[in-house]
């Protein structure tokens, strides 16, 4: 399970969800009338979600990346 990271309100995830969000509650489209899931929506938050988990894996990159480094740094003392 991914721990939801509160994003600034300018970032591209936050958004994308937040347009996910405001088409679910606008009462004259015909996916909230007829109680139909919002494809639009729905792709917008799977986008969103996917860019979350791949700055995941980009942090985790940074982060071996950093430990290399160091050790590397180590061993040329």
């Amino acid at each position: 399970m991914l721990i939801k990271i509160k994003q600034p309100e300018d970032s591209l995830i936050y958004r994308l969800r937040k347009r996910a969000e405001i088409r679910r509650s606008i009462n004259s489209r015909k996916s909230v009338q007829e109680g139909k899931p919002d494809r639009i929506s729905d792709l917008l938050e799977e986008a969103a979600e996917e860019i979350c988990k791949l700055e995941s894996v980009i942090g985790e990159m940074d982060d071996i990346i950093d430990r290399l480094e160091r050790r590397l740094n180590t061993n040329d003392d």
